[in-house]
């Protein structure tokens, strides 16, 4: 169950001109490493890997992803051991994330974007027996069973929209699933033209869990696709620091700040809502910024 000093209030001129009360439910200050929906999304698989005896996690990402650092900690904090597996060919210099990755003990291996997308379905095909594969971004349906349990909590239920961003849809999928009567689900794509993941969401969910629930997944808000980023996204996430001392990256979560920010302006939401947006951590897209566009 999350804490309720979690759920950070973002009131400003624009959300009381229209009566709306908005808050950032901040998973990114539950963990030092395992940051924001990882945590959530790693459980279910962790305890797979222990009560199956399991000595090793593989999982997948790039060189800069959230998800394979939290794993790495994850691991060696529960006493497995861990390899990862990176798109692209080895650096000559390492990112701090990977550095992140080494320091927890997981073994890095690099594999050319060709054949990055082939590598999940050949470690799948030749499992060891002692290794628990975690696919990449945590997809699948575990992860998305621990993601249900981010709105598990009675200060959640208070609200009538649910805005996070979307990658692997994993996340999401847990959303829908942990969804109540009454409430929005608006899920911000941080990839370009990724009208599949309607379809990879509900690949993770029973009819049950999806039907007659209210969800919306925009497209307009990605910069010009993942990781990709400009001016104008920087100038909002510092004014956005500024108003609400809360770090943003750019990758997903400056994105839905802005996306929460334009939809206000253009009377997205009824007056009187309750608007909540998940802030899903993962801050570690900012370390590759060396021009010091970020105010924090």
């Amino acid at each position: 169950m999350l804490d309720n000093t979690l759920i950070q209030e973002i009131s400003n001129k624009r959300t009381k001109e229209k009566g709306i009360k908005a808050s950032v439910l901040r998973l990114d200050l539950i963990h030092p490493v395992v940051s924001g929906n990882k945590i959530f999304k790693l459980q279910p698989y962790l305890k797979l890997a222990l009560e199956q005896k399991k000595e090793q996690i593989v999982s997948f990402g790039g060189t800069h992803s959230n998800h394979l650092v939290a794993t790495a900690f994850a691991a060696k904090e529960n006493g497995l051991k861990s390899i990862g597996y990176i798109r692209g060919e080895a650096p000559p210099t390492f990112s701090e994330t990977l550095m992140d990755c080494i320091h927890y003990g997981m073994v890095l291996k690099f594999a050319s974007r060709e054949t990055f997308d082939q590598l999940q379905i050949h470690c799948e095909e030749s499992l060891d027996p002692k290794n628990l594969i975690i696919p990449y971004g945590g997809y699948g349906r575990q992860g998305a069973i621990g993601a249900k349990t981010i709105l598990e909590s009675r200060e959640v239920n208070e609200f009538h929209t649910i805005i996070a961003s979307c990658g692997s849809g994993t996340m999401g999928a847990g959303l829908v699933m942990g969804l109540k009567n009454g409430q929005k689900l608006i899920l911000v794509s941080a990839l370009k033209n990724n009208f599949s993941i309607e379809i990879e969401i509900k690949q993770l969910l029973s009819h049950e869990e999806w039907q007659d629930k209210s969800i919306e997944i925009n497209f307009d808000y990605h910069f010009g696709g993942f990781a990709k980023k400009n001016a104008e996204l920087f100038a909002f996430m510092n004014t956005f620091y500024e108003e609400h001392q809360i770090p943003t990256d750019f990758v997903y979560t400056g994105k839905l700040a802005f996306a929460f920010n334009d939809m206000l302006m253009n009377d997205k939401f009824s007056n009187g809502a309750k608007v909540l947006l998940i802030h899903s951590g993962g801050l570690q897209g900012n370390r590759s910024l060396k021009n010091k566009e970020l105010i924090f």
